[in-house]
């Protein structure tokens, strides 16, 4: 099959990239996830890795199952153990593959967005909270602490640090300033014990399938160095949704080759309001 079949000349210099980080920016219909198949039918048919040396990522189950057919059409001949998932499903492989190493139980329950919500509301009372949870309406503020928490997830911002940076605003605050700082006060100590319960009663959410990984790595050089070395050439589609730890996620793994492929469309953010990166 030729792959450059009815492609315009700045698709096919984007397919046939050699090395190095490249952005490709493009509007809806313009042919973007084709590109990215095409790169990577081109990648293994020019030996320039094996399949399982590529990872290609989206943003949900269903494009990644799309994505994996268009190559699997371009690859008539079969290949193996070519990573295509979401951001979540590769940290999850991630994790129950390292489990041993950081004494992660492989059997972790994971929390949807309802299971947290119900997971809050179970200790609610376990949290220290005067404004976030008033008498009279004591199960008001479950959603805003659950869409807080995963907020932080996506920033990639841990409970100490959230707690350190209260202690700096926290200096000198007089007046009106000082409920204000008991209020964001409330939140970090809230997230503090929200990691505490869910790590004694084995859950993880779907922010932790990016925070933990990224911990991995920052703390085991060896593992990171693993994985770098497994993936020569990293693909990521539909750019425009990744948050903050996503990026820092497939920056850790791209280095130090860097030849990673974004493809996005920044008019296009389907996840904006959870902290997409662009």
């Amino acid at each position: 099959m030729n792959i450059f079949e009815n492609l315009n000349p700045q698709q096919k210099k984007a397919i046939t990239y050699s090395d190095g980080p490249l952005l490709i920016v493009a509007g809806a219909g313009t042919g973007k996830t084709t590109v990215i198949t095409q790169r990577v039918a081109w990648l293994i048919r020019e030996k320039k890795a094996n399949p399982d040396e590529i990872l290609a990522i989206t943003f949900t189950d269903k494009a990644a199952g799309e994505l994996e057919e268009r190559i699997d059409q371009l690859m008539p001949y079969g290949y193996v153990d070519l990573w295509i998932s979401t951001f979540h499903a590769l940290g999850e492989r991630i994790l129950k593959e390292e489990a041993l190493e950081i004494g992660l139980d492989t059997n972790f329950e994971l929390l949807d967005k309802v299971g947290q919500w119900q997971f809050i509301r179970r200790h609610l009372f376990e949290f220290k909270l005067d404004y976030w949870r008033p008498l009279g309406n004591p199960t008001r503020f479950i959603y805003a602490l659950a869409t807080h928490f995963s907020r932080l997830k996506d920033e990639n911002i841990f409970p100490q640090e959230y707690l350190d940076y209260v202690g700096r605003i926290s200096k000198g605050k007089t007046g009106t300033d000082v409920e204000e700082v008991a209020k964001i006060s409330e939140l970090a100590n809230a997230y503090q014990t929200y990691e505490e319960l869910k790590t004694k009663e084995g859950y993880l959410d779907f922010g932790d399938l990016i925070t933990m990984p990224i911990k991995l790595f920052t703390k085991r050089q060896k593992i990171l160095e693993k994985y770098r070395a497994k993936f020569k050439y990293i693909l990521v589609d539909e750019f425009q949704d990744t948050n903050w730890a996503q990026y820092v996620l497939i920056k850790m793994l791209a280095a130090p080759r860097n030849n990673l492929t974004v493809v996005g469309d920044d008019d296009q953010s389907i996840y904006k309001f959870r902290g997409a990166a662009i």
